[in-house]
């Protein structure tokens, strides 16, 4: 590395941890706009209609298209549309769910990695994309995205073992094969009920959220449930196994499911900063063990509290989304020329962060834009989800 790349390396640094250019916070519909554009942008580096993993800071370059990913990103997609009427998101949904039925393995699953990583099907990718497949299909009624969830269900059903876990076919991406987060890949399973009215995926469902459920300790924290340290968990996993507690709980009508997502709620909340900073990781007595913040995981918490208030009712979850809301915009650049950044999250803050340090991986904006319009809606009292299952997409 040349010393004048060092020197801009030290001073994206510097410029974090002392807060310097920061965002000033304003209306949500502001941030929300430039996140979407950023979201775009990220869609366009790419030839084929997917979403770029990630902009690499340091190499001035974006990753590849990553199939999980863009799958979650349809819905995103097809909110801001309802919410604003912007159809061009409307196509760039249907496009990215036509490109995921493009390259869906033909055992059903979804290929671990980005594009070109790997040509094995893995669990947790194939959940992910399943969220998008079902939203096309409740938008558009195209049986092809119905059919594509579907398969990929059945896949991952046949993957399950008896007890619920899912051991086989984790992602050759993470140092951790078994993952407790895997309660968002059966809460796609819930999804595929919603559209199908076949009990069995809701029952795969709920096995494994109970076997989720044997990882818990005596304060409700979760087990085997990081991409890469166990014992102190990124709030980015924290909160995915978290929301997919509390939606598969919602769907089932399993109030210990419930439960079990807002102690996990709750905790995260303890650690929450007035200025709506929260640490990256936490140990099994819910104790931060950095001083970074995981953006994204900042983000996923801010859905997830508004979640647990549209179902308690409970002020404080509204605030939160709120707070830590406050806190990733300030991080948002809504002024540059830079478009590769301009818009987007950050892994995490500082930028050297543990959580994809020096990149702006497209899920962290992706949350970002959901946290946002989950905010818009509980202001407003409006809803958040689309469809007759209100809120059990993502």
């Amino acid at each position: 590395m040349g010393i004048t790349e060092t020197i801009r390396l030290k001073r994206l640094i510097l410029k974090d941890r002392l807060g310097l250019g920061m965002t000033s916070p304003t209306d949500n519909n502001t941030h929300l706009d430039a996140a979407i554009s950023w979201l775009k942008h990220a869609q366009d580096v790419t030839s084929n209609g997917g979403v770029a993993q990630t902009y690499l800071v340091r190499h001035q370059r974006w990753a590849p298209s990553y199939p999980e990913t863009t799958g979650y990103i349809i819905p995103t997609l097809y909110r801001y549309a309802a919410l604003t009427g912007d159809d061009d998101s409307r196509r760039r949904a249907r496009r990215m769910a036509d490109w995921e039925i493009d390259i869906q393995h033909p055992t059903g699953g979804v290929l671990a990695g980005a594009l070109g990583d790997s040509d094995q099907p893995t669990i947790f990718n194939t959940g992910q994309v399943i969220f998008g497949w079902v939203r096309a299909f409740e938008e558009e009624g195209d049986e092809r995205y119905r059919l594509a969830a579907v398969r990929a269900a059945d896949w991952l059903i046949n993957a399950m073992d008896d007890d619920g876990c899912w051991r086989r076919f984790g992602s050759p991406m993470t140092g951790k094969q078994i993952n407790t987060y895997n309660t968002r890949t059966a809460w796609s399973l819930a999804r595929v009920f919603d559209i199908s009215g076949e009990p069995h995926y809701l029952q795969a469902a709920v096995r494994n959220a109970e076997w989720a459920m044997t990882q818990r300790n005596a304060v409700g924290w979760l087990a085997q449930n990081c991409l890469q340290d166990n014992n102190q968990p990124f709030t980015h996993t924290i909160a995915y196994a978290m929301r997919g507690l509390l939606e598969i709980g919602a769907a089932a009508g399993r109030e210990d499911l419930i439960t079990a997502a807002q102690v996990i709620g709750d905790a995260m909340l303890a650690g929450l900063q007035t200025d709506g900073y929260l640490p990256g990781r936490f140990d099994d007595r819910w104790q931060p063990t950095v001083k970074w913040s995981c953006l994204t995981g900042d983000c996923q918490l801010g859905i997830n509290w508004g979640r647990l208030y549209r179902i308690t009712g409970k002020r404080r979850y509204q605030e939160s989304t709120t707070r830590i809301l406050n806190y990733v915009k300030r991080t948002q650049q809504l002024n540059g020329e830079d478009k590769d950044t301009l818009g987007g999250i950050k892994g995490s803050h500082p930028i050297d962060g543990g959580y994809h340090p020096w990149q702006y991986p497209n899920w962290a904006t992706k949350f970002y834009a959901d946290a946002l319009m989950m905010d818009l809606a509980n202001a407003k009292g409006t809803r958040y989800g689309l469809t007759g299952q209100p809120d059990r997409n993502d």
